[in-house]
C-alpha cells in the first residue's frame, strides 16, 4: 500500500491502495468528448482533487472504493460510468424466459444504489442533465414504496441506468429476477448511510450480484463502485468477498488511519500531571525503537515539554514557530537518531507539521488535546506505517506499528464530541471519562440553542435522529414554548375541531386555522378588511418597511394581514424586496415594498390565527427522514383550502398534534358533517406511509414539564377508545339506497338536537332489552369480525340468520344481548361464535365478497369500529366502512 503526497508543496492527501496517474486537468480526463462538453457548458470546475484519482479507476472499468469529504457528491462516478456506457458495447445478453432461451439486443444496466430517495433524485437528476452528449442514455428512477401491484407492473427493459434505494430494489426483485442478467454496473452511494442505515438489505443485494455474475452468460464486464465520506467496518468485507483486485482511493486521513489500522489510545489524566503521564508512555517506548512525535498547541508547553524529557535524559528534538533551527535542520537530526539506534522524539507544535513533512512516525502522543482539524494532519504524519488487513489478527498489537495516544483531561472539553465520535467510528476502546465528559458538552451545547426552534423532526415523527449535528433545540422552553397558546375560543371541542389547512409543508405538517363553529372572528375581520381596502382612498403604501410590524397586502379582490420577518438594508432604490409572513395562513413570500399596505389598528387587534397543524402517528417508509414529495403533493390537492374536523391530542404554543384529522362534506339539509376520508389513511395507501404508533408518546414524554392548559391532553386521556366513536352513526333518514352508496363513511357529526334526540330514543331501547354488550368490528373482503366485550360468560347462545345476528349470555349476574340487524346478507351456516375469557368472537362470512359501508342497517351506539384491526389493514388498503 501506498501513500502518495507532496506535504511540502500541497495539504491534499491521499491514500492508495494501486499506482493511480491523476488526471487533474478535464481537457486530458478519461471522459468522452461530448460528456467533456457537457461539463464545461454547465461551468463545472473540476475535476476535483479526489475525483482526479477516482475517474481514471472507474473509467478503466476497475472495482472502486473512494472515501473522500466530497464522497457524497455523485460526479465523483457519474462521469466515467457515462463514458464506460458510452464507449462499451455490451448488446448482446441472454434473457430467460421458463424453459425456452432467447436472445434479445438489451443494454447493460448501470445500477446506482442512494441511501434515501432524495439522493435518489439528486442522482437522477444530475444524470437527466449529462446523458444529453451520451447515445440513447435512459435512466430511471424507481420509487416503489410497499404497494405490490405497482411493483409487479414495474418495466426496466431498454433502460441503461436505473436509480433507486435499497428498499425499492428488493421489492422490484420480487417480480424482476431477470434485472441481474442486464446488470453489469453497481455504484453504491453514500457507502457508508448505505452500510449504517440498510446493511441487511445492501449485503442481500450483493450476495445476488455475486451470483448472478457468476452465472452469467459471455465476457461481460463487472464493475462494483463504492463512495462515501467515511470508511466503514463492512467495507473490508465488500472488497475482499465481492470486489476483484479493487482500487482504494482514501482522501482523508482520519478515515485513512481507521482504514490502515491505527491503534488509538485514550489515557485520562489530570492536566497538571499530563508530563508525568508523558514520562510514562516514552518509558516504556525505550524498549523499540520508535520514531515518536508529540503534538500540543502553544510554544510555551513545548519548551516545557522539551526540559522535561531532557532532565529525565529522554533526547528529544523540539520545533515550534520561534525556533532557530529550520525545518531541514530538525528533519535531518531526526532522521539521524532514529538510524543510529536512538529512539527519535520530537516535540512541536501543529503550524510545523506542514513544513516538516513527516510521514514516518510510528506513534503520535497528542499532549494538548486536539481539535478535528489537527487530529486529521496529526494522523497524517504516520501514513507510511498504516497497515490495513491485520485488523483480526491474533497479533493486532503487535503488528499495528502506527499509534495514536491522546491525554484526556478535565480541560479537554471543547472538542470532545468530535473526537468521542471518531474513536467511537474506529472502534477504539473509550473511557468512561470520555463519555462523562462527552455527556456534558453535549447537554450544554442543547442550553445554547434557546434561540433555536423546537426541532421539526422531533415535533412531526417524535423523534430526531441526528442530534448531535441538528442545529435546532430538542428540549421543551416554557418561556418560548408556551407564550403564544392556542386561545381557549379558537378549541371549543378539543374532541372535535374544525381545521382549514392554507399551506401544506409535507404530507403531515400544515399550517392553517382552527376555525370556530359559531361568530368565528376571523371571518368577519376579514370581510371587513375586504370592505375597507376596496376603497382606493383606503390603500395608503408604506413609505418606511420595519421588521415584525403588521401591514395590510391585497392579492386580487383578497385582503391579508402580513408582518415582515426579513427586510434588506436601505439602498437607494425607492422599492425593494421583503419577506413577509401570512400571519392567518402561516406562509411566507418575497413581495416588493410598495405593495404593502398601512394597515389600521382596529385591524390588528385579533392575535395571528395561523397555527402549525401536525397529524399524528404516521411516518416515512424505509426510515426516511422526510416525506417524498409524491405524498406530499397527494395531500396538498386534497385538503388545501378545504374543512376538517379532527380531534386535538395536545397542544404546545401555536402547534396542535391531531389524530385523527378527517375531510368533511356539510349537509344543510340533513343537518350533518360527513367524512370522506381520514388523512392517516390516505398517506398509508400510497403506499410510502407506514405506522407511527410511538409518536404521540413520544410528545407527551417531551411536554411533561410543561403545565396542562384546559385543553391540553395527557396521555391517559387519549386512547384507542376515543376514536372508537367515529363509527357509522346514521340519521333517521339515512336509510335510503342513496346515503348507503356514498364512498366512505367513516363518521358523521350531527347537530345537537339530532344527537339529543338519539341518545332519548337509544336510551328507550336499552330498558326495553336490558344489558347491551359493547361490540368492536372490523372486516375484509370475505367476512365480517364482531368481538363482544363480555367477561367470562355464561350460558351463551348465538343465532345466526341471513340479514341478522343475535347474541345473549349472562356475566356477573347480568342478562347481556345483542340483536343485530345487518345491513347485507351473510351465509348463517358457515358464521362462528367462539367464547374466550373476556370477549366473544362471532365470524360472519359474507354472502358477497366485497367491503361492506356499513355493518347495520340502524345505529345502535354499542356498536363501533375496532381501529386496532382496522389499521393493521390500513397496509392493504384503505378502509372504507362506515
Amino acid at each position: 500500500f501506498q501513500s502518495l503526497q507532496d506535504v511540502g508543496k500541497e495539504k491534499n492527501f491521499v491514500f492508495l491502495s494501486k499506482k493511480i496517474e491523476p488526471s487533474s486537468v478535464l481537457e486530458t480526463a478519461p471522459l468522452f468528448d461530448g460528456l467533456k462538453k457537457e461539463l464545461a457548458w454547465n461551468k463545472f470546475s473540476g475535476p476535483t482533487f479526489t475525483q482526479s484519482y477516482c475517474w481514471p479507476a472507474v473509467a478503466g472499468g476497475c472495482d472502486v472504493v473512494a472515501i473522500s469529504h466530497q464522497g457524497n457528491d455523485p460526479l465523483l462516478y457519474i462521469p466515467p460510468v457515462l463514458t464506460l456506457l458510452q464507449e462499451s458495447d455490451y448488446q448482446v445478453l441472454p434473457n430467460m424466459s421458463g424453459v425456452c432461451i432467447y436472445w434479445t439486443r438489451e443494454p447493460a444496466t448501470t445500477l446506482i444504489l442512494c441511501p434515501g430517495w432524495r439522493k435518489a433524485q439528486l442522482v437522477f437528476d444530475l444524470l437527466k442533465t449529462y446523458r444529453k452528449g451520451c447515445r440513447h442514455l435512459h435512466p430511471m428512477l424507481i420509487t416503489l414504496g410497499q404497494n405490490k401491484e405497482a411493483a409487479s407492473q414495474m418495466g426496466i427493459r431498454g433502460c441503461e441506468v436505473v436509480v433507486t434505494t435499497p428498499y425499492n430494489l428488493l421489492r422490484l426483485l420480487e417480480h424482476n429476477t431477470g434485472f441481474w442478467c442486464r446488470l453489469c454496473h453497481l455504484v453504491l452511494d453514500e457507502i457508508e448511510v448505505l452500510f449504517s442505515d440498510t446493511s441487511e438489505q445492501v449485503l442481500t443485494i450483493l450476495d445476488c450480484y455475486k451470483k448472478a455474475t457468476a452465472q452469467a452468460w459471455g465476457n461481460l464486464p463487472h464493475q462494483i463502485i463504492a463512495v462515501g465520506t467515511q470508511w466503514n467496518k463492512h467495507i473490508t468485507p465488500l472488497t475482499k468477498e465481492f470486489m476483484n483486485d479493487p482500487h482504494i482511493v482514501i482522501t482523508v486521513s482520519e478515515e485513512a488511519a481507521i482504514f490502515g489500522n491505527v491503534q488509538q489510545v485514550v489515557q485520562p489524566c489530570i492536566s497538571s500531571n499530563r508530563t508525568a503521564e508523558l514520562l510514562k508512555i516514552l518509558d516504556f517506548t525505550q524498549r523499540n525503537l520508535q520514531k515518536v512525535l508529540v503534538f500540543t498547541d502553544s510554544v510555551t508547553e513545548v519548551e516545557m515539554i522539551h526540559k522535561a524529557l531532557k532532565s529525565n535524559s529522554i533526547v528529544s528534538l523540539k520545533k515550534h514557530k520561534e525556533s532557530k533551527c529550520n525545518a531541514k535542520c530538525v528533519l535531518e537530526r531526526w532522521r539521524k537518531m532514529h538510524s543510529s539506534g536512538t529512539p527519535a522524539v520530537l516535540v512541536l507544535t501543529d503550524d510545523c507539521l506542514h513544513s516538516l513533512g513527516i510521514t514516518d512516525a510510528t506513534w503520535v502522543i497528542h499532549f494538548s488535546f486536539p481539535s478535528p482539524a489537527v487530529f486529521g494532519q496529526r494522523l497524517q504524519s504516520m501514513s507510511d506505517n498504516f497497515c490495513p488487513g491485520i485488523k483480526d489478527s491474533a497479533v493486532d498489537q503487535e503488528d499495528r506499528k502506527a499509534k495514536s495516544v491522546i491525554l484526556l483531561t478535565e480541560n479537554s472539553s471543547c472538542h470532545a464530541p468530535e473526537i468521542f465520535y471518531y474513536l467511537k467510528h474506529a472502534e477504539a476502546e473509550i473511557p468512561e471519562e470520555l463519555y462523562d465528559l462527552t455527556a456534558r458538552v453535549q447537554e450544554s451545547e442543547e442550553d445554547e440553542k434557546f434561540s433555536r426552534p423546537l426541532c421539526a423532526s422531533l415535533k412531526t415523527f417524535g423523534i430526531c435522529r441526528n442530534r448531535t449535528e441538528c442545529p435546532d433545540r430538542h428540549q421543551i422552553i416554557l418561556s418560548i414554548d408556551t407564550a403564544q397558546n392556542i386561545a381557549a375560543e379558537m378549541i371549543e371541542t378539543p374532541e372535535r375541531v374544525t381545521i382549514l389547512p392554507l399551506f401544506i409543508v409535507h404530507a403531515t405538517k400544515y399550517f392553517g386555522r382552527i376555525v370556530r363553529k359559531q361568530n368565528d372572528q376571523y371571518t368577519a375581520l376579514a370581510k371587513e378588511m375586504n370592505d375597507y381596502f376596496k376603497v382606493p382612498g383606503h390603500r395608503i403604501s408604506v413609505n418606511t418597511v420595519e421588521k415584525s410590524v403588521f401591514y395590510g397586502l391585497r392579492e386580487g379582490a383578497i385582503c391579508h394581514r402580513v408582518q415582515v420577518v426579513e427586510s434588506p438594508a436601505k439602498d437607494e432604490e425607492n422599492v425593494y424586496k421583503v419577506t413577509i409572513k401570512y400571519i392567518d395562513e402561516g406562509r411566507t413570500s418575497q413581495v416588493n415594498s410598495d405593495q404593502l399596505l398601512h394597515l389600521p389598528v382596529k385591524f390588528q387587534s385579533l392575535p395571528p390565527q395561523a397555527v402549525e397543524i401536525i397529524v399524528c402517528r404516521v411516518k416515512p417508509i424505509d426510515n426516511e427522514v422526510e416525506w417524498n414529495p409524491k405524498v406530499t403533493d397527494r395531500i396538498n390537492h386534497k385538503i388545501k383550502g378545504k374543512v376538517h374536523h379532527a380531534k386535538v391530542v395536545h397542544t404546545l404554543g401555536k402547534t396542535v398534534w391531531v389524530d385523527p384529522m378527517v375531510g368533511v362534506t356539510h349537509l344543510p339539509t340533513m343537518r350533518m358533517w360527513i367524512n370522506e376520508y381520514n388523512i392517516r389513511s390516505e398517506i398509508l395507501s400510497t403506499g410510502l406511509g407506514t405506522d407511527n404508533p410511538e409518536h404521540v408518546g413520544e410528545i407527551q414524554k417531551l411536554c411533561t414539564q410543561v403545565p396542562l392548559g384546559d385543553h391540553g391532553q395527557s396521555l391517559e386521556h387519549f386512547t384507542k377508545e376515543d376514536t372508537a366513536d367515529l363509527e357509522e352513526v346514521s340519521s333517521p333518514q339515512e336509510n335510503s339506497a342513496e346515503s348507503c352508496n356514498s364512498p366512505m363513511f367513516l363518521d358523521v357529526f350531527f347537530l345537537d338536537d339530532v344527537v339529543q334526540t338519539e341518545e332519548a330514543e337509544d336510551s328507550t331501547v336499552r330498558q326495553q332489552k336490558g344489558c347491551h354488550p359493547p361490540i368492536k368490528w372490523f372486516q375484509d373482503d370475505v367476512s365480517v369480525t364482531l368481538k363482544v366485550q363480555i367477561l367470562s360468560a355464561t350460558g351463551s347462545r348465538c343465532e345466526f340468520c341471513r340479514e341478522k345476528v343475535t347474541f345473549s349470555a349472562y356475566s356477573e349476574g347480568k342478562l347481556y344481548v345483542a340483536d343485530l340487524e345487518l345491513y347485507q346478507s351473510v351465509i348463517a351456516e358457515k358464521s362462528t361464535c367462539v367464547i374466550k375469557d373476556r370477549e366473544a368472537v362471532i365470524l360472519l362470512v359474507k354472502e358477497k365478497k366485497g367491503t361492506w359501508c356499513k355493518l347495520l342497517k340502524n345505529k345502535n351506539v354499542h356498536v363501533s369500529l375496532d381501529f386496532e384491526c382496522w389499521e393493521e389493514s390500513e397496509d392493504e388498503g384503505p378502509f372504507t366502512v362506515g
